[in-house]
Parts: C-alpha cells; sequence; structure tokens
C-alpha cells in the first residue's frame, strides 16, 4: 500500500483508542514528509533505505514505509486485529451522518479533505463541517471571509467525492445576549448550524436560560451543542455542568424545531443520561455527533449511540438517521 496512506491510517486506529497526541502526530508528520517527496527522490530514498534521514521521519515510521512497498505494514495489521468495535447496536447502524465536526480551518488538526475522505470510509452518506465562529479566537474561528472561502473548498470536494457530500455548516457561538456570533445573511447559506456555549459557562442559572431560549429559538439554528459545557475527564481537566432551566430550554427546543445534541466525546458524554431522559420525555429531536477534530475521532459516534439507546432514545427521532434530502429539507435548505 501507498506509505503516506499507511501512515495515516495508523494515525486514525491511535486516535481512535484514544492514543496520545503525540504518538498520533508523528505518523501524521511523517505522511506529510513522505507525501512532499517527488516520485524521483521516494525511488532514490527507498533503493538507499534512507529514509530516517529525512527530518520527521524515526525508526519506527521508516519501518513502516519500507514495508508498506510489500504489503500491509505489520505494526497497521496489528492496530486493525486489537480495534473494537464502538457502539456497533442498531442505532450506530442507522446513522447516515455526522453533524458535528472540525478540521484545521479552526482548531481540528486535520485538512477538510482527510476528515471527509475518512468519514466516506466509515459508511457516512454525508459529513457536516462545522468549524468554528470569529469570537472564539483560541479555537482559530472563522471569519465570514474565511468561512465563505471554506464553502469554495467544500464545493470542489464534493465534486470529487460525490455521492458522499460534505455538508456546509458552522458550530455558532452563542454569544450572552443569546445572539449568534456570524453574518446573518451567511448562516441562511449553510446547510446545518450548530449552536453552542463556549464563554461564561458559569453564569448564574436565569441569564444562562436566557441566553439559550434565544438560541434555540432562533430559526437559523439547527442543532444545540453540548448543551450544559460539562468535562468529566481528559487533558483539560474537568468541569462542571452549566446551570440552566433544562425543561424550558427543551421544551423550546422542541417547539422550535432545534434537536438536541448528544455529544459523543469520551470527556464530554453531553447531555448527561438525565438530560437525554428529559429531552426524550419532551419529545424533542437529537442529533448524536463526535465534535471530532481529528479523523480518528470520527469512530466515536458510537459511544454516543450507546448513552442515547441506554436513554431510550428511538432512532426516527435522530436526524442523522434522515437521508441528506430529508435532513436538508427539515433544515429549510
Amino acid at each position: 500500500m501507498e506509505p503516506d496512506e499507511a501512515l495515516r491510517e495508523i494515525a486514525y486506529w491511535l486516535e481512535r483508542s484514544r492514543a496520545e497526541t503525540h504518538r498520533v502526530k508523528a505518523y501524521r508528520r511523517a505522511a506529510e514528509v513522505f507525501a512532499g517527496l517527488s516520485d524521483e527522490q521516494k525511488e532514490s530514498r527507498r533503493k538507499a533505505d534512507s529514509w530516517k534521514a529525512l527530518t520527521g521521519i524515526g525508526p519506527k515510521t521508516a519501518m513502516i514505509i519500507a514495508q508498506s512497498y510489500d504489503g500491509v505494514p505489520e505494526y497497521l495489521e496489528e492496530l486493525r486485529g486489537q480495534a473494537e468495535p464502538i457502539g456497533d447496536g442498531p442505532l450506530r447502524q442507522a446513522l447516515r451522518g455526522d453533524l458535528h465536526t472540525h478540521s484545521d480551518w479552526s482548531d481540528g488538526g486535520s485538512p477538510i479533505e482527510e476528515m471527509m475522505r475518512r468519514a466516506a470510509a466509515l459508511g457516512h452518506d454525508y459529513c457536516a463541517l462545522t468549524d468554528h465562529s470569529p469570537r472564539l479566537t483560541v479555537a482559530n474561528g472563522l471569519s465570514a471571509e474565511r468561512l465563505r472561502s471554506q464553502l469554495d473548498v467544500i464545493a470542489g470536494l464534493n465534486a470529487e467525492l460525490a455521492p458522499f457530500r460534505i455538508l456546509t455548516g458552522i458550530e455558532v457561538d452563542i454569544l450572552e445576549d443569546g445572539s449568534l456570533d456570524q453574518d446573518p445573511d451567511l448562516l441562511d447559506e449553510l446547510d446545518i448550524v450548530v449552536a453552542s456555549v463556549h464563554s461564561k459557562l458559569r453564569s448564574e442559572r436565569e441569564a444562562m436560560t436566557r441566553r439559550m431560549l434565544a438560541a434555540v429559538r432562533n430559526p437559523r439554528v439547527d442543532i444545540l451543542g453540548h448543551c450544559t459545557g460539562r468535562l468529566v475527564e481528559g487533558a483539560r481537566g474537568t468541569r462542571p455542568e452549566s446551570q440552566f432551566d433544562a425543561e424550558k430550554v427543551f421544551e423550546a427546543c422542541r417547539e422550535s424545531g432545534t434537536a438536541v445534541e448528544i455529544n459523543s466525546r469520551p470527556e464530554r458524554r453531553d447531555p448527561p443520561s438525565r438530560l437525554i431522559e428529559l429531552a426524550r420525555d419532551l419529545d424533542c429531536l437529537f442529533s448524536i455527533d463526535t465534535d471530532a477534530h481529528a479523523p480518528g475521532q470520527l469512530a466515536w459516534q458510537g459511544y454516543g449511540c450507546d448513552r442515547a439507546e441506554k436513554c431510550g432514545v428511538e432512532a426516527d427521532r435522530v436526524i442523522n438517521t434522515w437521508t441528506a434530502e430529508n435532513l436538508l429539507e427539515w433544515a429549510g435548505n
């Protein structure tokens, strides 16, 4: 197999298993170094077995490259064999896509094309790219100008990847007054708008409730992202849930046709089970998403599906079990 493909697939399996970031980056960096060589340079390096002389390629990645010329590298075979299914139940099988993902245009670690080719390889019919909005500067949020440029890139990739479809989107910040952090006319052009709170997460209950109600009632919002903002594990530490009137917010979601996200990231597991059950009882729609920031994280959707199934969420109430045509009709596009 192609050495850079082998290296990227190793990075995928490591990410999927939640390996340390530096290990993943080593394989992805080596893939980029290899891909940047001309055919003549690759052949010369192969004959001389001089891969380790290249900056960014170490002994293990050099061995992967060398073995790729003769078949599937041993380490890749090992990772494939060790991989355990993640939430492979009926709900995961019913999903047709993922509606919350990030690329290196904001705070993700991989190019759009690599993210979307992996989504297609996982069997998705579609995947929404939802990079951050401008005020989230720590995440390199997209200005209106950058977002418009991204839409052109997506149009080109859709022509290449069809019938798989990249849905245009954004994870837009819910500002303190409940307004959305992006040009309203530009939001109207997007397929999917995920709205999330990323600042002042410890606001008092009434203020947070007003803020979230304004956002979920906005006709441009399709999905309420990771509603409590909690973190339950991981390198960033833990963070308690934001305080808000969940019953009022979920009732507004139902009335406005805004889906409640079940965020599949292991460090979020948001909403907690009691709130998934409340939203279920209030007849809300759901979206089960990965919030993936790297290709390997796209496989985490099964974690969210497991939690949804345990909470009695039925597949027909999960919007990303719908066809792209039905989904976009529901979203008003």
